[in-house]
Order: structure tokens, then sequence, then C-alpha cells
């Protein structure tokens, strides 16, 4: 009766500080930034400076590369937000919508 819900962890690098938990956007392509919402974690690839007017509304990133010099890491550490950078698998694993803990400071991700 009543399962157990398990939780995926996905394990990156700590790109800046900080545990929020919150909705994940995924967005695969700058094109596609339309879709974001103030508030929204951003999962992506990577990101670049061309990214930064819509990273100042997210409340965490999550990329599958970079490491701690990384564009993602560098202007989540300038916003004051948590970031896990390096997960290789971050958009493959987090789905659009599903809510998720970004614990930046230990370098994890869960999906709740």
């Amino acid at each position: 009766m009543g399962g157990t819900k398990e939780m995926k962890q996905i394990k990156g690098l700590s790109g800046s500080r900080g545990l929020v938990t919150g909705k994940a956007k995924v967005i695969l392509d700058i094109e596609n930034l339309k879709k974001f919402e103030k508030g929204d974690i951003l999962i992506t690839v990577s990101t670049s400076p061309q990214w930064t007017p819509i990273i100042r509304f997210a409340s965490a990133i999550v990329t599958d590369i970079g490491g701690s010099l990384s564009h993602a890491a560098i202007i989540s550490r300038e916003f004051g937000i948590p970031a896990v950078v390096g997960t290789q698998e971050a958009t493959k694993l987090i789905k659009d919508g599903q809510k998720v803990t970004v614990n930046g400071t230990a370098g994890v991700v869960e999906i709740l």
C-alpha cells in the first residue's frame, strides 16, 4: 500500500552555493528562452553571455557541461543564485515542469 517515492539525484559540480526548490524549465537553445518565467530553475546544456538577461530571473541554474569557471557558474555567483554545473545528463533526466531541488553547495540536484 502507499509506495515510497524515489528521489532521483543528479550529481555535478558546485557552480554557486545555495539551496532552492522550484519548477524546472528545460531550455535547449536560446530561441526557446521566451518560455522561461521568473523564478523557474533553468536546466540547459550550457550558457553564454547571450543568456544573461534571462538568467537574472532564474532561481537557480543546472547545466550538463561546465565547471567552476564556466559562464553559468560565474553569472550565478554574480546574481547570488545556486548552480550545479557539469551534470552531463540533467537535460535528459529532468522534464520540463518537474519540481527539483538544486543544492549548489553540494553540487546535487534532486528530482522530486
